[in-house]
């Protein structure tokens, strides 16, 4: 069995400020035919600004508009990519998604599941997607997650959260515009770029780690550091932390996440809490695993005056435990890449239990 993955990169992506701007042409070698439009999935929040007025509109094209207050669910997914086949007599050209992690997570399944038989819970998992996926942008408004740059779209199911990874997710364009980040309120602007910095200790601390991972998660940790330490201007960190986001995407593709996203996924899963937030609870805690990357964390978020949550898990049944366990352990890849292939040994329900119990 080869142990080497031969996974998709990105194959076209475009950099800088305004430029959005140039999507029109972007798109228009890329439409089907007049009848085939292009689906815009759009975050909420920028419904009255002036970004609608920004997409290019031709033809039947359409704006959906999704709120991202939750994480993103295989029914969600299912809901959206029937109302766009009832709505429309032809396959869309592409789907086209605009905002954060929730929103590059949708527009990757949607375009998925337009192509796919069955629900979106089917696919989650790895390589189980059939049929290519009809052609899809993704544009983050917010940097960190790596969703624009990976080959993983995740989602709430009915039994599990866990993304659909296959070579049909990862995005056929990105437009990184770091003008469409400006305004991000600041504990939202800090928990989305510190999944990005936990993506860069957990791949390069990971037993997975290799030349290939260490290069880009080096690089992204440079720039989370400098972003998040240093005092530079504005426009400057939003540069430098998309383009964290876009090499601390790239090492884990290569690599692995490790223990705070693992458990990340149970109070997701359990609790409802967004997974930037989630990984910061969890993170904080995790000295044992990751020493100086936990030192460095009270360090950024002492100097941005974020106060994280308490009594997350304050009076939880044994049984809701059970259950973000069952979610954080069914995990493997991402504790073998935290502890090694023989982890069970060690990472016990009760160890998670008595993580889990500090939040």
């Amino acid at each position: 069995m080869n142990r080497f993955k031969n996974f998709p990169m990105v194959p076209r992506v475009i950099f800088g400020a305004g430029s959005l701007d140039q999507l029109g042409e972007i798109l228009m070698p890329k439409r089907t035919s007049s009848e085939a439009p292009f689906i815009f999935l759009v975050d909420s929040v920028f419904e009255d600004t002036d970004l609608p007025g920004r997409i290019p509109l031709l033809f039947h094209d359409q704006i959906i508009f999704i709120s991202s207050d939750e994480e993103p669910k295989t029914e969600q997914v299912d809901a959206l990519a029937q109302r766009i086949r009832d709505s429309f007599s032809e396959l869309p050209s592409g789907i086209v998604g605009i905002g954060g992690g929730t929103i590059m997570d949708l527009a990757k399944a949607v375009a998925i599941m337009l192509t796919n038989k069955g629900g979106a819970a089917d696919y989650q998992g790895w390589d189980l997607v059939k049929k290519p996926s009809i052609y899809h942008v993704g544009i983050p408004t917010i940097s960190g997650t790596g969703a624009e740059v990976s080959r993983t779209t995740v989602l709430l199911g009915p039994e599990k959260k866990l993304g659909i990874n296959s070579d049909s997710t990862t995005f056929d364009q990105v437009v990184l515009d770091p003008d469409l980040a400006q305004g991000v309120p600041t504990e939202q602007w800090f928990y989305t770029g510190m999944d990005c910095y936990i993506h860069c200790i957990e791949s390069l601390s990971g037993t997975y780690l290799n030349a290939f991972s260490q290069s880009y998660g080096e690089k992204a940790l440079e720039l989370c550091k400098e972003v998040f330490l240093n005092n530079i201007c504005e426009a400057e960190s939003r540069d430098k932390l998309m383009m964290a986001s876009w090499h601390g995407g790239m090492s884990i593709a290569y690599s692995q996440v490790g223990v705070a996203h693992a458990m990340s996924y149970g109070l997701s899963y359990s609790l409802g809490i967004r997974h930037g937030i989630g990984n910061c609870l969890i993170f904080q805690h995790l000295e044992e695993f990751y020493p100086q990357g936990v030192e460095l964390f009270h360090e950024m978020k002492n100097k941005h005056n974020i106060s994280l949550p308490t009594g997350i898990c304050k009076g939880l049944s044994d049984s809701e435990y059970d259950t973000m366990i069952a979610v954080a352990m069914s995990l493997e890849p991402l504790w073998e890449n935290a502890v090694g292939y023989d982890w069970r040994r060690t990472i016990t329900p009760e160890k998670l239990k008595s993580i889990y119990g500090k939040i």
